[in-house]
């Protein structure tokens, strides 16, 4: 398992649009984990647990719990 980015990987790359995305370790155990580093500042990420986080990188945040869970999403402002 390499490492970049700041996380543990065992695949990685550059798509057509400049992002960075990586498919992290727990998605070789049979998972579906990865991020996504964008090109504009912002990144997204899916964990195995179906939760996922959005971060625009301007100030504006959204995570999603899983569909399991019966809480809604939250989103953050920031400065």
């Amino acid at each position: 398992m390499g490492k970049g980015k700041g996380c543990s990987y065992y695949e990685s790359g550059t798509n057509s649009s400049g992002n960075h995305w990586c498919n992290r370790g727990e998605s070789k155990a049979g998972g579906n984990a990865y991020h996504y580093s964008n090109s504009d500042g912002s990144y997204y990420y899916r964990n195995n647990d179906g939760s996922r986080y959005y971060n625009n990188g301007k100030g504006f945040a959204k995570y999603t719990p899983p569909s399991s869970s019966s809480s809604r999403p939250k989103y953050y402002y920031y400065d």
